[in-house]
């Protein structure tokens, strides 16, 4: 593997085969300018002479409006990281003599005047070997090369002679420093550095869904956010009618994913969190751990399926319906067929509920065929929307309010007891019940769990609406309410699941990934193992590991690839030097580059803020973006899943394990807080360490 680098620009029209480093730069700024040609082609359009009316317009301008800023160059992000030499033309048969081609690999397509490329999106087929060839598979390439950049500017190239058998495999230099580089704002793309392993996932095929575990600086999330701008691009017309979906644990991890899609020129993907998609209600209370792992668990929808169908009362009156001087009656036990048929077919209560006017005038016309009469189906309308068959219809089957029946079950103990019987203990029902019930929807404290009971009452009385892939991320903190929540909403459609069993910080978290699916509805998805770390330094993430045995036992070690001695400190200090020693490693810290977190328990927070403010330290809350004037976040450990910084000072540990309900909750959410560092991580204490670490 040859490394070269060049700090002076070469003079213009240098010979390629004396400079290739010239040549490259060139062929930056020919794509830079394409670019903008393509972009200029864009702004140019006038839509005006083939548009039918003034819909048409809207819609082909918001299209043209989104090609346009999906052409964006933007200046820090380079057009190309890569190229591919061909030994022969892709496609072709391999013909003795015919001539391999070579292509640039970037984020995105970019053609010239005549439509030939100058850059190939990193998703077409033909871009594949970048990540995948290897000297055992060389796939057909005579050449891999990478490039290096300093801010947008084209500084070094790496070859890798894959069909040589004499030049030895090592790990490519430019790929470990992009890995490797620090990180100031948000989240970053992957697109240069995408792993084997984390390619197959990515290019996994729509049709079905895929199940990531991967601990802490495995590129679990990235691999998801790439994954669904692969589909996108594979998939575009279909998943542009059924849409895409991002789920996240809270609004500061969304925020710090936000800008990778758009970087990769996809700017359609919704973001929200699970609380976000169920907010039937407003969310202004919180449940006790036990009535939450009720409310959380799915026997929870037993109830509720229970509680909706005792709506239904099978009528034991004839209906009598009028037309004309004509009287036509329907006897009580046929009308009891009609509506014992449409509850054994189990379908939505709601759409039962329309369907049986239609089932009962259906029958009213039977008997008008059978007395002489030839009935349309306009009479047959008007039947089913006569003032008798729809007082029986709200007889029989009222309509259902899913907050107010959630309100009912919840306040009335004798309800909830008929419904629960069988299902729930009487331990577990008295779990769930207010002490002091609301009056009203709206004046109810409804917590989250709530919110998500309501949500699968709503599905039960009408279908939730399906899209076509959805990704859920920290998946292992849902609650089986939860993940059936998610999973209603990609029933005809795929999903893929990210998260790792050993982060799972809820009194309900995922004991298995099989577990979950089978929740979510996805019973059939593969699941896929990331062990490798590129990220956490190796020192950081095996005294993580220490924890492992405790809160995720059989879960494989993450191995990281990451050699930096040095990178952990655990310092021990006196009580009343605490808040000032993690303030010394702050400011330490600070004297490297990146973005530095202070990690504490969510009760310390007021301490720290405090002594940051008297030492003059400007700081950010978890998902602001860093500038280079304010590098360092004060981070609540209750929301640092998700993040990363390049030096982490962690306080108190002790206190972070004492702050969750129980131990092993509080074991994993130290896990969490240890494995946020890049580069290095300061550990301070003034309290004992927890026993696996001491």
């Amino acid at each position: 593997m040859h490394a070269h680098a060049q700090s002076e620009p070469a003079p213009s029209g240098a010979d390629d085969s004396q400079d290739p480093l010239a040549r490259e730069r060139g062929h930056l700024a020919a794509s830079r300018a394409a670019l903008r040609a393509m972009r200029e082609d864009a702004e140019a359009l006038d839509i005006r002479d083939v548009t039918a009316n003034w819909v048409n317009a809207a819609v082909l301008q918001r299209q043209v409006d989104e090609r346009i800023k999906s052409l964006a160059d933007l200046a820090h992000t380079p057009l190309f990281f890569g190229r591919l030499d061909y030994l022969h033309a892709p496609g072709a048969e391999r013909a003795e003599g015919a001539a391999g081609e070579e292509f640039y690999i970037g984020r995105r397509h970019v053609h010239d005047a005549d439509g030939d490329p100058m850059v190939i999106d990193w998703r077409a087929p033909v871009s594949q070997p970048f990540y995948r060839a290897s000297k055992k598979d060389p796939m057909d390439i005579a050449l891999r090369r990478r490039f290096g950049y300093t801010g947008g500017d084209l500084t070094a190239y790496e070859d890798e002679h894959l069909s040589d058998a004499t030049e030895d495999e090592r790990t490519s230099k430019l790929l470990q420093q992009e890995i490797e580089r620090p990180r100031v704002g948000p989240m970053r793309d992957i697109v240069a550095t995408i792993q084997p392993e984390q390619d197959e996932i990515v290019r996994s095929d729509l049709g079905g869904s895929v199940c990531v575990q991967g601990g802490p600086g495995t590129g679990k999330t990235a691999v998801g956010l790439h994954r669904v701008a692969y589909l996108l691009y594979a998939h575009r017309e279909r998943l542009a009618r059924t849409g895409t979906l991002v789920i996240g644990p809270n609004d500061s991890f969304l925020h710090y994913i936000e800008q990778v899609l758009p970087a990769l020129g996809e700017l359609e993907v919704r973001q929200a969190t699970v609380d976000s998609l169920v907010a039937h209600v407003e969310v202004r209370g919180t449940d006790e751990a036990p009535a939450a792992l009720v409310k959380g668990d799915a026997r929870m929808a037993e109830v509720l399926r229970k509680a909706v169908r005792s709506h239904v009362t099978l009528p034991t009156e004839p209906l009598m319906v009028v037309r004309g001087s004509r009287r036509w009656r329907i006897p009580a036990y046929e009308l009891e067929e009609i509506v014992q048929e449409l509850l054994d077919r189990d379908i939505r209560y709601g759409a039962a509920r329309e369907a049986l006017p239609q089932r009962i005038a259906h029958t009213v016309l039977v008997r008008m065929e059978q007395s002489g009469e030839a009935p349309d189906d306009r009479v047959q309308d008007a039947v089913a929307r006569n003032a008798a068959v729809k007082a029986t219809v709200k007889a029989v089957w009222p309509p259902v309010d899913p907050a107010k029946l959630v309100l009912r079950l919840l306040s009335d103990a004798e309800f909830l007891a008929e419904h629960a019987d069988g299902v729930l203990s009487e331990e577990e029902q008295r779990a769930v019940l207010w002490a002091k019930p609301a009056r009203s929807v709206k004046s109810a404290k409804w917590s989250s769990a709530d919110a998500v009971l309501i949500d699968e009452a709503t599905d039960l009385v009408a279908r939730t609406h399906s899209l076509g892939h959805v990704v859920l991320d920290e998946a292992q903190d849902l609650s089986p309410m939860q993940y059936r929540a998610v999973g209603r909403r990609c029933t005809t459609g795929s999903a893929t699941v990210l998260g790792d069993l050993a982060q799972g910080t809820t009194p309900w978290a995922t004991r298995s990934w099989d577990e979950a699916l089978g929740h979510l509805g996805k019973g059939d998805a593969v699941v896929e193992e990331l062990t490798a770390g590129f990220r956490v330094p190796r020192e950081v993430i095996a005294y993580a590991s220490l924890l492992l045995p405790d809160i995720a036992p059989g879960l494989a070690e993450v191995n990281s690839v990451r050699e930096s001695p040095g990178s952990l400190a655990v310092r021990g200090v006196g009580a009343d030097e605490l808040d000032a020693a993690c303030v010394a490693a702050c400011v330490e810290s600070l004297r490297q580059e990146g973005s530095i977190g202070l990690i504490a328990a969510d009760a310390r927070i007021p301490a720290l803020a405090a002594a940051l403010a008297s030492a003059g330290l400007t700081y950010l809350s978890p998902g602001e973006e860093t500038t280079p004037d304010t590098r360092l976040t004060l981070v609540p450990a209750s929301l640092a899943k998700g993040l990363e910084y390049d030096y982490v000072v962690l306080d108190e540990p002790s206190a972070v394990v004492g702050g969750e309900p129980d131990e092993r909750t509080g074991l994993r959410r130290l896990y969490v807080a240890l494995t946020r560092a890049v580069s290095g991580l300061v550990v301070v204490h003034a309290g004992d360490l927890p026993a696996q670490l001491a």
